[in-house]
């Protein structure tokens, strides 16, 4: 058989025509274009939501500190309120041991001091006294005896006015009753006698 004559012709090199030099490197660019394009839009995407997780982070901070700042109000209230109980859970403890002190104390004023026979007696409801006075001053209870200070309507309680030329008006002149505070607040205010200016006295500087 005989060979096909086209086949065993040569090629001649010149003849091929190769491809438009303009054409690959439009190819190449526009496969570059698309990649280029694709890590833009990946960056931009894990840009957004990386802004994304940030304002989520920052958000969760906020409301940590929040929760924190609550919980620590809450603690102070707490422990204010501990604080307040504590400090005034023997008001009414105390005042019901007052009138003891008083019964005591009259004891004293009334008693003959002189009388030998009864000077023991004395003697030992003095010390008790004394002694009743030191416990409950320990728990924050305090006296208030305002003989010859100004009066003060806040600690005291006006029984009567008397005029009197030695002291100033407003004097307490005499203390009826004690009066007491429990670590500041008051339990029970003096009962006293005030002064006032003398009628046809000019009290004016």
């Amino acid at each position: 058989m005989s060979k096909d004559n086209q086949t065993d012709q040569p090629v001649n090199p010149e003849e091929v025509q190769p491809e438009s030099a303009d054409q690959a490197p439009q190819d190449g660019a526009t496969v570059d274009e698309a990649l280029a394009s694709l890590e833009q839009q990946k960056i931009a995407e894990l840009e957004a939501e990386l802004a994304q997780v940030k304002a989520q982070v920052s958000e969760q901070q906020d409301s940590v500190l929040r929760a924190k700042a609550e919980s620590e109000n809450a603690k102070r209230r707490a422990q204010g309120e501990i604080d307040k109980a504590k400090k005034f859970a023997l008001e009414r403890f105390a005042s019901e041991l007052l009138p003891v002190i008083d019964n005591l104390e009259r004891a004293l004023q009334s008693a003959d001091a002189d009388n030998e026979a009864i000077k023991p007696v004395l003697e030992g409801i003095e010390l008790t006294h004394k002694s009743f006075i030191a416990t409950v001053e320990k728990f924050g209870l305090a006296v208030i005896d305002p003989q010859g200070e100004t009066f003060n309507p806040e600690l005291h309680q006006a029984m009567a006015m008397q005029e009197s030329a030695d002291v100033a008006p407003n004097t307490v002149l005499m203390v009826m009753q004690k009066g007491y505070q429990l670590n500041g607040r008051l339990v029970r205010p003096a009962m006293v006698a005030v002064s006032k200016a003398s009628e046809g006295v000019n009290t004016e500087a």
